[in-house]
């Protein structure tokens, strides 16, 4: 596969869309994007992109824990970085521009500048990160976190569906796990972190921009909740005598839909349920399902949680059921810098673009790189806001529109630092 897709301009829409189609060719499944992390997938995914970033004049290397990192030096070596990142692997049966729209948009920002021999008073470093879905080992931004310096030893010893071990596909892959610590980076080397990636929702399409400046990457409650209740036949227990869970269940989660309904910028979600014993004529004794809580505030999206915690509660008790929760994921806020929203909305209308700013209800790498330095995030719209789905889609001229924005970005960056 040739490390040039085209003659044309690296930050045209078509010469992205080519290197996207050719990076979502590379699938475990014949006809669907599939591609984990450590898998032979992933090696193929980042032997690619690899080639791409030497094209584009950069130094490249693959760290401990398999990000695939690319430096384009600034105009003496040494210098501390501007870093561009997204991830490289997938969901099972995934859209093509989720992460990775965003690595080759970094890669085309470089290739750019490498065209037109210049060099900036900082470092560019392009990563790939291995592991942002966790869909291998359910463990998220595991690449991320890594760089970060917040990666827990632990989740070595996690598996997978298959039993095998985190620190065994590190192994298999051509990594060494006792060398996870040597991915994080220096703070003092770092000089901001940025992101572009695809909206994932249906914002931008309804306000007809293809761009806007992410606000926050909302914080995330995830519960199991258990009703229980008593089982029983289905023709001789009479109606008022039932201490049905299911029934109770279905109450609760349009309790919970009401609860996340009419606070802007506050979601819930039940999105999983399971009742027992499931027969058709046994009335449900216990049933599980799990609710997904997000805002972009902290304040709210805790109180929020306790007023859930509360009704659900009340529900059981006036219907003679047991309940219980367990916080199966708790994730705080995590705030864009400011002076770099600002930076991105400047770059959009140097291109001719009104930036609206908007959260992001996705998790992304960039909430695990704020541990590490100052963040920002630029969207770009995609077809009706589907995403982690073969129908996701996005136009040759809003990927345009990204790398054009980022690229402006990148050429007058002020970090929040003085620059040595």
């Amino acid at each position: 596969m040739s490390a040039s897709p085209s003659s044309q301009s690296p930050l045209s829409g078509p010469a992205l869309l080519e290197r996207i189609d050719a990076l979502a060719a590379i699938s475990a499944e014949e006809g669907r994007l599939s591609r984990l992390y450590l898998t032979p997938e992933h090696r193929r995914a980042n032997d690619l992109v690899a080639q791409w970033m030497r094209a584009a004049g950069m130094a490249v290397r693959e760290d401990a824990v398999g990000n695939i990192v690319g430096r384009y030096e600034g105009d003496r070596p040494g210098l501390p970085a501007l870093l561009i990142g997204s991830h490289l692997d997938t969901v099972r049966d995934a859209g093509r521009y989720d992460g990775m729209l965003g690595v080759l948009s970094g890669i085309a920002v470089v290739a750019d500048l490498n065209a037109h021999g210049r060099r900036l008073p900082f470092a560019i470093e392009v990563i790939g990160f291995g592991d942002e879905e966790g869909t291998r080992f359910q463990s998220t931004l595991i690449g991320s976190r890594a760089i970060a310096g917040t990666f827990d030893p632990a989740v070595l010893e996690t598996r997978d569906a298959a039993g095998t071990r985190l620190a065994d596909a590190m192994t298999a892959f051509g990594l060494d796990p006792a060398a996870w610590a040597t991915a994080a980076y220096e703070p003092h080397a770092v000089l901001a972190y940025v992101e572009l990636h695809i909206e994932q929702g249906p914002v931008l399409e309804a306000l007809g921009r293809p761009v806007g400046v992410v606000t926050a990457i909302a914080g995330a409650t995830r519960l199991a909740v258990t009703v229980e209740g008593m089982a029983g036949h289905a023709g001789t227990v009479p109606m008022t005598l039932r201490r049905d869970a299911l029934a109770a269940a279905a109450e609760m989660i349009l309790a919970v839909e009401q609860l996340c309904s009419g606070q802007e910028r506050l979601v819930g979600t039940v999105g999983r349920i399971e009742a027992a014993p499931g027969a058709t004529n046994v009335i449900p004794g216990k049933v599980r399902f799990t609710i997904d809580l997000r805002a972009d505030r902290d304040p709210l999206r805790l109180e929020r949680v306790g007023a859930v915690r509360a009704r659900l509660e009340a529900i059981a008790d006036a219907r003679g059921v047991a309940i219980g929760f367990e916080t199966l994921h708790e994730s705080p806020a995590v705030a864009c810098h400011p002076a770099l929203m600002a930076q991105f909305a400047a770059a959009a209308a140097a291109e001719g673009l009104d930036a609206p700013e908007l959260p992001s209800g996705a998790g992304h790498d960039a909430m695990a790189v704020a541990a590490l330095t100052d963040i920002a995030m630029l969207f770009v719209r995609c077809e009706r806001g589907i995403s982690h789905n073969p129908a996701e889609r996005i136009t040759a001229a809003d990927a345009e529109a990204g790398a054009r924005v980022l690229a402006r970005f990148v050429e007058n960056f002020q970090p929040a630092t003085s620059l040595p």
